[in-house]
């Protein structure tokens, strides 16, 4: 390909410089890379809006209590909450499962009602 040929791959401009060049300059070549990766992007960052969001609201229901509390269900789901978003999964040793975003988590206690959790920070937590 000879220089009169190579253009930028973002805004058609004719491309001068080393043989090996695709972009005009650095706006086009975060064009493309943006086109390129806003599929993928645009997924995790629904995915993780959904996170951040579950977790502030498991957080607001903790605010002036230590690590746990109890609410009807109807509650979280007036605020948004999203059921079928969450980091991690956690089961005691009685077998109840406790659903994470984050350091904050619940569990189903019945159809209505669940229970709010804060995990201690990692450091607080004896090695195992």
């Amino acid at each position: 390909m000879t220089d009169q040929e190579r253009k930028c791959l973002t805004c058609q401009k004719e491309l001068k410089g080393r043989s090996d060049k695709k972009f005009c300059n650095e706006y086009c070549r975060n064009v493309f890379n943006n086109r390129s990766y806003s599929e993928t992007n645009l997924y995790v960052r629904n995915i993780n809006q959904n996170l951040r969001k579950n977790r502030k609201i498991l957080e607001g229901f903790l605010r002036n209590k230590h690590f746990m509390a109890r609410a009807p269900q109807y509650r979280l789901f007036s605020q948004g909450f999203r059921f079928q978003f969450f980091t991690h999964t956690y089961t005691n040793r009685q077998g109840r499962q406790y659903f994470f975003c984050y350091e904050y988590g619940y569990m189903l206690l019945d159809k209505e009602r669940v229970l709010i959790v804060k995990r201690k920070p990692l450091a607080d937590q004896p090695v195992r």
